[in-house]
């Protein structure tokens, strides 16, 4: 196995070119941005999909305060001769990113944004020392480093450091902005929306609007906020989507760029299951895989030959957005979701006029941001087929891990809110105790039937489905805890009548299996002595086998007395 530098969490051009680190070339983006001749180009791409990576590079190039000829050697901008010494390190460049910008308040948010803007004023202080400088922009400079600037000053800042920067270099400046809409995200998750677009509304607008300081900008993000009318009034502007036709292979790997990675580090015969988990993306004409998961997997393998493919988009952020739609009032998207997880397809009408504002937003809305943001894809095949003008197209699950990300937003969603919905049935939670086998399947079914099924049905959605049903109904609720001589699925206790509940799930492959199943299951409760530990102290363990098979469920039970009185336990 061949050992390649794979830049994991590198986002640095200059560092990771410097190291020597393995770089999937993706330079010819400069060439066509240029080529391209807007003043504002807004490009859209979810996550993790190599934004803040072609920013740097940007940076690299264009800064007037480097000399980048070495580490750009051999790349395929070099061969623009003409284009390189025009704008090679010519320019003078501000460099952005708003990512951080992302706390549960405004007011920290805000704070860190202030932070931010003064972190920058810190890297170009040279501009204080500029003797044509205009000395009231220095001042306001000045504020804004020691973070002591007004609101007013903060919202111009952008505008005031282009316009020293004219007038320190005579040129006029490149503006880059990195994950502008990052913080509407999470201001949008934690109810303080309206004034961070406010905020973020009034940066842009004296940034860009009859910015005559300003030689192009480049600002990067997940969507395009247009409803808030964020970029109206922007001269020359150019909106650069996944559903665009511009820089579509310039973010993320094509499977081209994945095989030659692939053959570098010795991992070709791995190449049909990294398109399986990690591929399935459609931008244009091209397939692209998601560059985060592939460079996180190659890095694993290298260091541990036997790693299985795992998720590894998930934790780079969060994933509520898909549990702020799920059963949500006035909008029914369950069956959908159903569709999707089985790997089938839905046909909706995309727009890019989307918003973060999720308490206004229309079903329409909400499979454009899934789309945009990664979660969703085109499916060519069934779009190409459907004969309409309506401009609806088929979306469906990219791959292998998006798939695991629904699954498991929607467990984590039965988790939150399973429980809550049942709190008040306190026929079924008495049928529980009592040990009265047909009123639970009854009940169970019924939720059962409310709820959105998971693509596989595996046992791990069943019992997160159970445990969703006692959760936060005042018991003592405990999962695979060691009980006699193995893991028991789900324990309930509660501490007030002395009783306890063990409840062992399988799943049946077929609906006539389930009776059997739940025989299984109360053998196995039985083999493994789970309701050992609990015969002295209790008064009664009720033990339950749950049978599952797609969206039916069978309950058997058996009581076994306590207070040390022996186990009974007997399955007919």
């Amino acid at each position: 196995m061949t050992k390649i530098r794979i830049p994991v969490g590198e986002e640095n051009f200059e560092f990771l070119r410097k190291k020597k680190s393995y770089y999937v070339d993706k330079t010819r983006f400069i060439a066509e941005l240029l080529d391209e001749d807007f003043k504002v180009n807004l490009i859209t791409r979810p996550r993790r999909f190599g934004k803040t990576l072609n920013m740097t590079m940007l940076e690299a190039f264009f800064d007037i305060r480097k000399d980048s000829k070495g580490i750009f050697t051999d790349l395929e901008i070099m061969k623009h001769e003409e284009l390189c010494a025009e704008w090679m390190n010519q320019w003078p460049v501000l460099f952005l990113s708003f990512k951080d910008v992302a706390n549960d308040n405004f007011e920290d948010s805000y704070e860190q944004m202030a932070l931010n803007l003064a972190d920058l004023c810190v890297e170009h202080a040279y501009l204080l020392d500029g003797d044509k400088v205009d000395k009231d922009d220095k001042d306001r400079f000045s504020r804004l480093k020691a973070g002591r600037a007004t609101e007013v000053e903060l919202r111009n800042s952008l505008f005031i450091i282009t316009r020293m920067m004219y007038a320190y270099y005579g040129k006029p400046a490149i503006l880059l902005i990195d994950e502008y809409d990052v913080p509407l995200s999470k201001a949008s998750e934690y109810g303080y929306y309206s004034k961070m677009l406010n905020m973020i509304r009034s940066i842009m607008s004296t940034s860009f609007k009859t910015n005559r300081f300003l030689q192009f900008a480049v600002i990067t993000g997940c969507l395009r906020i247009a409803k808030e009318s964020i970029f109206t009034g922007v001269n020359n502007f150019k909106n650069n989507s996944i559903a665009g036709s511009h820089y579509l292979d310039s973010f993320g790997f094509t499977e081209e760029e994945v095989e030659q990675m692939l053959r570098a580090a010795g991992l070709i015969d791995r190449l049909s299951s990294v398109k399986q988990w990690y591929d399935g993306y459609h931008f244009g004409k091209y397939d692209i895989y998601c560059p985060w998961d592939v460079l996180n997997y190659v890095a694993d393998v290298l260091h541990e030959p036997d790693k299985a493919f795992g998720n590894y988009w998930k934790d780079t952020s969060h994933n509520s957005i898909i549990k702020q739609f799920v059963g949500r009032d006035g909008m029914d998207v369950n069956d959908k979701f159903e569709m999707l997880l089985s790997g089938r397809s839905i046909r909706e009408r995309i727009t890019e006029d989307s918003t973060y504002y999720f308490e206004n937003a229309a079903e329409n809305d909400f499979w454009s941001i899934l789309y945009f943001t990664g979660y969703l894809t085109i499916d060519r095949v069934s779009t190409a087929e459907a004969v309409s003008d309506d401009g609806r197209v088929y979306l469906k699950i990219p791959n292998e891990e998006i798939r695991t990300i629904f699954g498991d937003s929607i467990v984590e969603w039965f988790r939150e809110t399973i429980g809550i919905k049942t709190a008040e049935r306190n026929e079924m939670f008495a049928a529980w105790w009592n040990g009265d086998e047909k009123k639970v399947t009854d009940a169970v079914s019924v939720i059962l039937s409310d709820t959105i099924s998971y693509y596989d049905y595996n046992e791990n959605y069943y019992h997160a489905f159970i445990a969703g049903l006692f959760s936060g109904a005042g018991y003592l609720l405990s999962s695979n805890d060691e009980n006699g001589i193995g893991r028991s699925d789900v324990i309930v206790k509660d501490r007030k009548t002395r009783k306890v509940i063990i409840i062992e799930i399988k799943r049946s492959d077929m609906e006539n299996q389930m009776e059997n199943d739940c025989r299984k299951a109360l053998q196995q409760i039985d083999l493994k002595k789970y309701a050992s530990r609990y015969l002295n102290g209790y008064k009664t363990v009720q033990c339950y086998g749950a049978a599952f098979f797609q969206k039916k469920c069978l309950i058997r039970k058996v009581t076994v007395p306590g207070q040390g009185k022996g186990s009974v336990f007997e399955i007919e």
